[in-house]
């Protein structure tokens, strides 16, 4: 057998109508014996075979067969094709299909030597020298047979160098079995691997005139084209074990950090349950975790010290329970409770009667030039106090903000904002307007807009009390009679507050029945006191002769309610801006104090 190792070779066998039958056969003996000699197979010697003559038909290919039976069955079958001799023609077929490696040729960096057997009786009767070169500068290596009447000049052509060792001519086909084993004896030439020192580390494989090394299963070939080195196969990043890669001989395995366990799919971990071993004795809840597990209790009771055991957490005692009246503890939680005759609220821990207070509150705003910026201030200073002990929410109190001089603005509706620090940040961040004083356009504005239901608020048939709120320091520049009477005919308690050169008049037109229990004046912005005095508790109106209250009980409350926070309010500004105005007038009189001493030492 030839051990030098894999080789594809294909035999190029001239078929033209000058080859007798008789002669023919003696070919396909010629080539079955090489192939006898082989080492055939995918991984060894693969073998095609090729027939011309005007034209090329392809009998089998390097991947066809494995195997020399099959091999010869197929080189028996070949029917002659007796026309012309394109011997050139069929080299150029070799070149660009026989030896691709769509037709079963290794790729080039394989260094599996590809080799052409030409076997031919004649002259071609088409050009060869210049395909020839092209097939041997692709690698191909020619070994041209020429049998009786043969071109010797064309087959020197045709031939790889040197051409001593590539060109044989045989006299008659007769002679051409017993070339057959010299041609062998060339073709294989000398196991290098055992003539030659190789230094292969692992193992040499014999190519004609030459040996490459090749390394065992899960080893790579070193640079040095000798040594081998273990195949890392956990460096590339693609193993996708999920805890640790382990490289074993060009492969992996994967495995687990300690309590975990290599799941089905042998790659990802899956912790170890300790619990489900049924050994615990937790009362209530079993956790596993790497390496072992620990006891956990429900929600409101507390792991005693055995770590296993769980008793009820008083939570009215150990939490801020946040509850008004009082809160009651249940099993692993508590809750809040109210006296009689009154409700718990939306937030679970507060009490109250009725609605809390709850109204739809419209505050108007003096926003002209006579009011000056600071005390401007003072007035945002009073909504928001205002706005802190409202229950501000959507199903609550609601709270809109008018401002108005020569022209009038809405701030925020009452569906704009629903909680009290919306509402009291947008009121720092309103601006002050200056300008004129149009209070009846601002009454005009409140009633067709500020309560409308597009704005937010809520129909009449739900008794939620709806308060407009003016404030005001000086007359108004245009008629308030108008709507002011619409105001209060429409459903609207009004509340008027007038500072400085407020025009009592004006604010008793604005004010609501009984007028002196809703308005209210003061001289100046810094003595506010008296405002505190003139509200009254007494606003839900009495029972008539006959007639049935229109307002619930509720309402009135709600009244009440808010009527009493602003007075709260209004009372702590005051205080604060006596102390300012005490302040003030103390700095004024030391000034006084050091103009008199620098004049009389002038």
């Amino acid at each position: 057998k030839c051990r030098t190792g894999p080789l594809d070779i294909v035999f190029v066998i001239d078929s033209s109508r000058s080859v007798r039958p008789f002669e023919f056969e003696t070919m396909r003996r010629f080539m079955m014996d090489i192939i006898g000699n082989l080492d055939v197979g995918p991984n060894a010697t693969r073998v095609g075979v090729i027939q011309y003559s005007s034209q090329v038909q392809n009998i089998f290919s390097l991947k066809t067969f494995f195997t020399r039976a099959e091999m010869e069955r197929a080189i028996n079958s070949i029917i002659p094709l007796a026309q012309g001799t394109m011997t050139g023609l069929a080299i150029q077929y070799a070149m660009n299909v026989a030896f691709s490696t769509q037709e079963g040729a290794r790729p080039p960096h394989k260094g599996v030597p590809r080799i052409a057997i030409i076997v031919t009786d004649g002259r071609p009767q088409d050009r060869v020298t210049e395909v020839a070169t092209q097939a041997r500068n692709a690698g191909i290596e020619i070994y041209a047979v020429g049998i009786q009447r043969a071109d010797m000049s064309s087959l020197r052509a045709m031939a790889s160098p040197p051409l001593e060792e590539h060109v044989f001519l045989v006299e008659s086909f007769e002679l051409i079995q017993q070339f057959a084993k010299q041609f062998q004896d060339k073709l294989c030439g000398v196991d290098m691997c055992v003539e030659r020192e190789h230094g292969c580390q692992h193992s040499c494989v014999s190519t004609p005139g030459s040996f490459y090394c090749e390394c065992n299963p899960g080893y790579r070939l070193n640079v040095d084209g000798k040594t081998c080195s273990p195949i890392d196969a956990c460096a590339d990043g693609r193993h996708g074990c999920q805890h640790h890669c382990v490289s074993v001989q060009g492969s992996y395995l994967c495995r687990c950090r300690a309590g975990y366990y290599l799941s089905h799919n042998k790659r990802s971990c899956i912790m170890i349950d300790y619990c489900s071993f049924g050994n615990h004795s937790c009362q209530h809840e079993c956790v596993s975790i790497p390496n072992g597990h620990y006891c956990r209790c429900r929600s409101g009771f507390t792991l005693q010290p055995d770590g296993k055991s769980c008793r009820a957490t008083d939570l009215c005692n150990g939490v801020d329970h946040g509850c008004e009246f009082k809160c009651v503890s249940t099993d692993g939680s508590y809750h809040c409770v109210c006296p009689e005759g009154q409700q718990l609220q939306a937030d679970g821990k507060t009490c109250s009667k009725c609605g809390a207070g709850h109204v739809d509150l419209v505050m108007v705003i003096d926003g002209s030039k006579s009011v000056r910026p600071q005390n401007f201030e003072l007035v945002k200073q009073f909504v928001n106090r205002i706005v802190d002990l409202l229950e501000v929410s959507p199903h609550g109190t609601r709270v809109g903000l008018v401002q108005y001089s020569s022209r009038v603005r809405t701030e925020f509706p009452l569906n704009k904002y629903h909680s009290a620090d919306e509402i009291k940040k947008a009121v720092m961040d309103v601006e002050y307007m200056e300008k004129g004083t149009m209070t009846g356009l601002a009454l005009k504005h409140m009633v067709e807009h500020s309560f409308s239901e597009l704005e937010g608020a809520r129909p009449l048939s739900h008794n939620i009390p709806r308060i407009g709120l003016v404030f005001t320091d000086g007359r108004s520049q245009d008629d308030i009679s108008e709507w002011a009477r619409r105001a209060k005919e429409s459903g609207i308690v009004m509340f008027a507050v007038g500072v400085g050169k407020a025009v009592e008049e004006e604010l008793r037109a604005i004010a609501s029945e009984p007028v002196e229990q809703h308005f209210s004046y003061s001289a100046d912005f810094t003595t506010m006191t008296h405002l505190v005095e003139n509200f009254s508790l007494n606003i839900c109106p009495e029972e008539g002769l006959g007639e049935t209250e229109i307002r619930s009980p509720c309402e009135c409350e709600a009244l009440v309610q808010f009527q009493t926070n602003t007075v709260a309010i209004l009372q702590s500004l005051t205080e604060k801006h006596i102390l300012w105005a005490r302040s003030l007038a103390q700095m004024t009189a030391r000034l006084e104090d050091l103009e008199k001493q620098i004049a009389n030492k002038k």
